[in-house]
């Protein structure tokens, strides 16, 4: 099952987050996908995404998540002390998406923001989809 993560390619964060993701999945679990592209916005609209949706989504099989969901699931399937982020999840939604909806909105300006997608080193190209 292809697990597909779509994050914001502008974001100084959000770069740095795939970057650790890929470096903790030695598997190949994920596959990634920015946002902005047409890959990204395509899956977005196969998912019936809220249109709002800006910074992170995991894609896993037929289900999509949005906000903390994802990202704790995606914790779930990194090696190390990450998988234990998950336990989280017992937190109840709305406060999850309140601390995540935070940090979402002021990433630009804590982390700052690309001119452009990152582009991934070659070992890592296979990985990302166009």
């Amino acid at each position: 099952m292809k697990r597909i993560i779509l994050f914001d390619g502008e974001c100084n964060f959000c770069d740095s987050s795939v970057q650790l993701i890929i470096k903790r999945d030695p598997k190949y679990t994920f596959h990634f996908a920015s946002l902005q592209s047409d890959v990204g916005k395509n899956l977005l609209n196969l998912h019936h995404a809220p249109i709002n949706i800006d910074s992170f989504v995991l894609i896993d099989g037929d289900h999509c998540y949005f906000e903390s969901t994802a990202a704790l699931r995606v914790c779930k399937y990194l090696k190390g002390a990450y998988k234990l982020l998950y336990f989280f999840i017992i937190i109840p939604k709305p406060i999850r998406n309140y601390v995540y909806r935070y940090i979402a909105k002021n990433r630009y300006k804590w982390f700052g923001k690309k001119e452009s997608c990152m582009l991934p080193l070659p070992k890592d190209r296979e990985r990302f989809l166009s």
